[in-house]
């Protein structure tokens, strides 16, 4: 089967050129930073390497503001970290393994540890937006999956208690909760955010899902983090909209950047 077909041929292809572009054989780490969190890479210094994504085979131009289109390759301490900023998201094509491609990418590179950060709705008050949260599972609503044919992956512990536990020797007052994903790109509608309620979700949002069950496929580690940017439809009353997002990312990206750095020093 071709690499145009079977795209974990695709993922292991696009390795070979990311090696080549950014001049680093194995990276250990990759965390995908999501709408609004593109400056909190800058808290990783200067990279090693910065190539745009349409350079590696497979990977397409991201479609959401906010979103930069690029990887960058960083050092911290011993550990090679990719840095994905901007991903695809599952409304831009309705193809899963657009939006894993970059994760099996850097499984394929030698990543044991994926941090996967968002910008999420809360449904909790006292979640204001600029908080950050640990995910501690989650519920896929979005009506896909990245897994092809008859792949039986364990999603028990989808998030990594031991990375979570990690992340609170940091900053020991992270909240954790359950992250609800949709298809998008709609906002969820208050009757959905009070389904998400009565389900047991904590916060919303319309990525990391499929990139989680993707890690796991490949056998590494998870990590996820999501940005409070706003109240869910419905509690307060107000509209929702892509640029406030933006803006609470933008606000809250320096302390955000801090906290990335100094879990994957601590790895």
């Amino acid at each position: 089967m071709s690499s145009e077909n079977d795209p974990y041929l695709a993922a292991s292809a696009a390795a070979r050129v990311l090696a080549k572009e950014t001049g680093v054989v194995h990276h250990d780490v990759l965390i995908v930073l999501g709408s609004g969190w593109t400056p909190a890479a800058d808290e990783f210094g200067a990279p090693t390497a910065e190539i745009t994504v349409t350079n590696l085979p497979g990977f397409s131009a991201p479609a959401v503001a906010g979103h930069a289109g690029k990887l960058r390759s960083v050092r911290v301490g011993s550990l090679n970290v990719l840095l994905q900023l901007g991903r695809t998201h599952f409304y831009e094509k309705n193809d899963a393994q657009a939006v894993v491609h970059a994760v099996r990418t850097a499984i394929a590179s030698g990543v044991k540890a994926v941090i996967l950060t968002n910008a999420a709705g809360s449904l909790h008050s006292e979640w204001i937006p600029g908080t950050p949260v640990l995910i501690k599972d989650q519920i896929n609503l979005t009506g896909g999956t990245p897994l092809v044919g008859a792949r039986f992956v364990d999603v028990t512990e989808i998030y990594s208690k031991r990375l979570r536990d990690l992340a609170r020797t940091i900053k020991p007052d992270l909240p954790e909760g359950v992250y609800t994903a949709f298809h998008g790109p709609q906002y969820e509608t208050p009757a959905e955010i009070r389904m998400v309620k009565a389900i047991g979700g904590d916060l919303v949002g319309m990525s990391t899902a499929l990139e989680a069950i993707s890690a796991r496929e490949g056998n590494a580690e998870v990590l996820g983090i999501s940005l409070v940017t706003n109240l869910a439809a419905g509690m307060t009353g107000e509209k929702l909209n892509h640029e406030d997002v933006l803006a609470a990312g933008r606000q809250a990206a320096s302390t955000m950047g801090k906290l990335l750095v100094e879990v994957v020093s601590k790895l």
